[in-house]
């Protein structure tokens, strides 16, 4: 391995989020040109832990290069695989796939319904593309995979040695559009629902002391939401970020507590968790702009123009913040996620100025 002068270490926290994930796609095509940013550990979340384990799978088998290529790969099969074979086959409801009225048919029916030999793409996507027998022996970076335990709804994170294609699978299982990934006899929906993704976890025991997140959903987005799908997307992005609002508030929590007690004995664990360095890239500027459908509509326009705002967003942390890795936090956590108001007014004042589709298209 190559040693550059100011070698940087870094962790990544991979927010779930359907095709918005794209974005995350163009934030690690851009890390990934930087030879002097190592990645340590990535916790990962549907669409996030996709992005992880093609990340991991081009790094196993040729570095830099085969992971830039192996991401563009899934993200270009994703598209190309477009809608389940099922719905392939039957013309009504492949006229639904490429409309909203698709999201009204998830609604009405259940998958054990109009899918009940639970036929998922992304099976074959993640066959052909990633070598998961290769992750679970030698991938440079350690992976935490989130998926929801159904019977208690607690998350289960996987990690390297027991990656599979079920695990991710059970990672992105939307239980409105997917039957339930089981494994070793339990059952297991989108791991968005308990972990989205996991940052205590991660800061409690990566060596590693800086974390990225990126961030599909915005925290809080203006205005009431009245018509149908407006309050179904309203309702999944609170859902969806609950989880990780609440590790924030449990890192916040343990930090007042070591404010107002000392460091005092504080070892381990708790010390590694109250000490950790959080960094942070958001795409709601972008995603906000989008219809609620676009995360699950395979487009290849959208894909492309949300992975070149993650690339834009990616350099323009970098040059702000590349210094700073190692040596500081670069976003307050208790402003970013735990002030409403602070998150409102950012939206509110990306409303008075162009699009950022329009800033970034070409």
């Amino acid at each position: 391995m190559r040693i550059f002068k100011n070698q940087l270490t870094i962790n990544l926290a991979l927010q779930g989020g359907g095709a918005h994930g794209a974005f995350t796609w163009g934030v690690l095509d851009r890390l990934l040109e930087e030879e002097n940013i190592e990645i340590g550990w990535v916790s990962a979340t549907s669409a996030g832990a996709v992005n992880a384990v093609a990340l991991a799978g081009g790094l196993v088998n040729g570095g830099r290069v085969a992971a830039r290529a192996k991401l563009h790969e899934v993200w270009e099969s994703v598209y190309k695989s477009g809608v389940p074979d099922l719905l392939r086959m039957n013309p009504f409801l492949y006229s639904l796939s490429r409309s909203p009225a698709l999201t009204q048919v998830a609604s009405l029916w259940s998958p054990y319904d109009f899918n009940p030999l639970g036929f998922d793409p992304l099976r074959r996507i993640l066959t052909d593309a990633i070598d998961f027998d290769a992750l679970r022996d030698g991938s440079p970076i350690q992976l935490l995979i989130a998926a929801t335990d159904i019977a208690t709804g607690r998350a289960r994170l996987f990690r390297n040695h027991e990656l599979t294609i079920e695990s991710v699978l059970a990672s992105a299982c939307l239980p409105t559009i997917h039957h339930a990934v089981e494994i070793d006899g339990k059952a297991y929906w989108d791991g968005g629902f308990s972990a989205n993704p996991d940052i205590v976890t991660l800061a409690g025991e990566s060596p590693v002391n800086d974390t990225l997140i990126v961030q599909l959903n915005p925290t809080a987005k203006s205005g009431l939401p009245t018509g149908v799908r407006e309050i179904a997307d309203h309702a999944n992005r609170l859902t969806f970020n609950a989880p990780l609002i609440r590790d924030v508030e449990i890192i916040e929590t343990a930090r007042e507590a070591v404010g107002h007690f000392g460091r005092f004995g504080l070892r381990g664990r708790l010390a590694r968790l109250v000490k950790h360095r959080f960094h942070h890239i958001e795409a709601g500027r972008y995603t906000s702009s989008l219809s609620p459908e676009s995360k699950i509509k395979p487009d290849w326009e959208t894909f492309m123009y949300l992975q070149r705002a993650g690339r834009l967003e990616a350099s323009k942390w970098l040059d702000r913040h590349r210094a700073d890795v190692g040596v500081k936090s670069t976003v307050d956590l208790k402003a970013r996620f735990l002030d409403a108001r602070d998150e409102a007014a950012t939206q509110g004042g990306e409303a008075g100025g162009a699009r950022p589709r329009d800033r970034i298209a070409g």
